[in-house]
């Protein structure tokens, strides 16, 4: 059995999974402030759904990553661990992500205002998500 083909899945699942915490995360308070505007009369900034979606890339990366390992000629208890780790670090990002999401489009729809400053947080997060990725294709 090649495990290395197990750490590929895992590259691509664990990260998934964590785009899917983290995006019901970002939701959940994207709904929130969505409903607060509906009930103060105030306007529901479409622009929210950008803190929505953010965590969703994490997935692509994590695709990016199996597809590389699975045409890799590495040891394949190496391509197990790989995967196993990257795909957890790049979940974690995609959580992270989701609860700075959260926390930016209730502040933004408070407000009205520090877009640019709240998606620089959702983006440090993604960044995290990135490194790991771009360490990860460059150790296949």
């Amino acid at each position: 059995m090649n495990f290395g083909l197990f750490g590929a899945a895992a590259a691509l699942g664990i990260s998934a999974i964590g785009s899917a915490i983290g995006l019901a995360i970002a939701g959940q308070g994207t709904i929130g402030a969505w409903k607060r505007c509906y009930m103060s009369n105030k306007p529901a900034p479409f622009i929210l759904v950008a803190f929505a979606g953010a965590p969703l890339t994490q997935t692509i990366y994590g695709y990016l990553l199996m597809d590389r390992m699975l045409n890799s000629q590495k040891d394949a208890w190496f391509l197990l661990g790989l995967g196993l780790v990257c795909g957890l670090a790049i979940a974690i990002s995609a959580v992270a992500q989701g609860k700075a999401s959260a926390s930016g489009s209730d502040a933004l729809a408070e407000t009205g205002k520090g877009f640019a400053q709240y998606i620089t947080i959702v983006g440090l997060c993604e960044t995290v998500a990135l490194f790991v990725m771009v360490f990860g294709l460059i150790k296949c």
